[in-house]
């Protein structure tokens, strides 16, 4: 039972359901429903594919991810990255506006979702630890600027186009002659709007003696309101005629069944973008989910949320979506609504395809500068160049990593920026242990503590080198603490007569650091120096134990670098 348990969370959270657990879910459901009927649309409109692809995509994954999620606050659906992710992939290969787009979609959820599911079976949620936050923050901040460009042209009512920021500027600048001025009044005052129903209604409702509950629910309602004004102003006005660009005709159905384009060539021009809408969304969404299980004390599971999101994109590849991931803003709303269970999302996928059976006649008239105006709004909080003074503060090269990133995403688009940060993020990591922090060693006085000499007033003895490795030894580290080793020595050649390396922050040891130290270990017995280990760890030690080093090692290898400076010290 524990093995089906680890596989459906559903079986571990609902044998506990309860009225109360069911008040709370429906309550939240009711709330998070009424934010995704209009960012749904806007989301697919982002994506370039038809509005009522953001509804079917916000129904199946949330049920499947209901019975194999882990979280229980997490809200799956479109998100704002993974739509311009999204759009960017399947514009380089098909032809906007076809129905090989939303083929095309389709086929880029369902390879999304292998490969999230593969990951998840195989156990390598661990992977996403190699991404860095601050990359990822710096590539989810110039997104957010994107997006928000690339929404200006349905605000302004004019055709622009790029992937890049300078080209979306100079696109607008050229186009900005034709503006259309009921599309701006209307884009303009929904923005204007939509800024004030998330900095201030809630502040003034609360001022005016409405409850917190309500005055909360209201302002998550602002979009939806948004929706209605400047649907009844168009349809009022009869603006389409004037020219305002509106949804139109919007299927009233539930999802449909769907298949992917399994073409061969498809498959090999969607795999890349992909593997990197996987890693960004799951990093996004994973990230999210430990936010908010830890104000629950509640536990995630990495493994297993990849294979919860795995389940949601193939869910909406078969059902009319494209691919989704756990989203900030929705979750949040969802856990601050009181959401106590998975259930929540189940209930708001039923909302959904109620809204998608029954509303969709009533968004004919809905303007596409509202949605647009949605989505300005919603990727303002994504938009935080705070990052860059804070790498600056505390480490230069995450600051270059950053600002590159940033930089990257910019000016070449999305793909180019979301491959040089995973790039970036692993470059990072290799650079910080390549050159591992490596201190030589003394004793504070009177203390069984050793410190860095350059650091602490500290005991040395001539004859004894102790050099304390803050990493971990592997392939590309393993030289530089030979080459590190053999200058010291270089200056202090005839007193040095014992080297200590002090292991206690060394928790592996590879093949090739190995044969660096039985190296290292012969060349100073060839200078009359014997080499010991002190503080080695049980697991490096274990491993050590299988080999010849420690057989030919000239030195002993201690406990505690105390022993070792009782034994050797003494000497000098």
């Amino acid at each position: 039972m524990d093995h089906f348990k680890r596989y459906f969370p559903i079986l571990d959270w609902g044998r506990d359901y309860d009225r109360l657990a069911l008040g709370e879910d429906l309550t939240a459901a009711v709330i998070v429903t009424l934010m995704l009927i209009p960012q749904s649309l806007a989301y697919a409109m982002l994506a370039g594919l038809p509005p009522e692809t953001g509804l079917y995509a916000s129904i199946a994954p949330i049920l499947l991810y209901a019975v194999f999620g882990t979280s229980r606050a997490l809200a799956v659906g479109p998100v704002a990255v993974v739509s311009l992710l999204t759009a960017s992939a399947i514009g380089q290969v098909v032809e906007p506006g076809t129905a090989s787009y939303v083929a095309a979609a389709l086929t880029l959820a369902a390879l999304s979702g292998a490969i999230l599911l593969g990951l998840g079976l195989l156990r390598l949620g661990f992977l996403a630890n190699f991404l860095s936050h601050p990359v990822i923050a710096g590539f989810i901040t110039a997104s957010g600027v994107l997006i928000a460009a690339s929404q200006l042209k349905h605000v302004m009512g004019v055709e622009a186009e790029g992937h890049s920021l300078i080209e979306l500027g100079l696109s607008l600048v050229q186009h900005a002659p034709d503006t259309h001025g009921p599309t701006l009044l209307i884009g303009g005052a929904a923005v204007a709007f939509l800024y004030f129903v998330r900095t201030g209604l809630n502040p003034l409702l609360t001022r005016l003696g409405l409850p917190p509950r309500l005055a909360g629910f209201i302002t998550k309602a602002g979009p939806v309101f948004a929706v209605i004004a400047t649907t009844a102003l168009t349809w009022g006005l009869d603006l389409e005629a004037r020219g305002v660009a509106v949804v139109g005709v919007v299927p009233q159905t539930l999802p449909p069944l769907t298949a992917p384009d399994w073409s061969p060539e498809l498959i090999r021009a969607l795999f890349i973008p992909a593997v990197l809408i996987s890693i960004i969304g799951f990093v996004e969404s994973v990230s999210v989910a430990k936010t908010l299980a830890a104000k629950k004390r509640q536990r995630i599971d990495a493994d297993q949320e990849l294979i919860g999101l795995g389940a949601a994109n193939l869910g909406a590849a078969f059902t009319g979506g494209y691919p989704v991931t756990g989203g900030f803003a929705r979750s949040v709303v969802n856990f601050d609504a009181g959401a106590r269970t998975p259930a929540a999302g189940a209930f708001t996928a039923l909302g959904l395809a109620l809204a998608a059976l029954t509303l969709t006649p009533l968004i004919y008239f809905l303007p596409k500068a509202t949605l647009a105006a949605t989505i300005i709004v919603a990727v303002l909080s994504l938009v935080d160049f705070s990052i860059l003074r804070a790498t600056w503060r505390y480490s230069t090269s995450d600051f270059i990593a950053v600002l590159a990133t940033i930089l990257l995403t910019l000016s070449l688009g999305v793909e180019a920026g979301v491959a040089a940060g995973v790039g970036l993020s692993i470059l990072l990591h290799v650079t910080k242990t390549f050159k591992p922090h490596i201190a030589e060693v003394g004793r504070v006085p009177g203390t069984e503590h050793f410190r860095n000499i350059h650091r602490h007033q500290v005991e040395t003895t001539p004859s004894l080198l102790t050099l304390r490795i803050d990493e971990s030894l592997y392939f590309a580290n393993a030289n530089f603490l030979e080459d590190m080793l053999l200058k010291r020595l270089s200056q202090d050649a005839e007193a040095v007569r014992n080297v200590v390396l002090m292991c206690s922050a060394v928790n592996e040891i590879d093949y090739s650091a190995l044969e660096t130290l039985e190296a290292l270990n012969a060349r100073l017995e060839d200078m009359g120096v014997r080499l010991h280990l002190s503080e080695v760890k049980g697991p490096v030690m274990d491993k050590l134990e299988h080999t010849h080093f420690l057989r030919d090692l000239s030195g002993e290898v201690f406990l505690s670098q105390h022993d070792a400076w009782a034994a050797l010290g003494r000497s000098g």
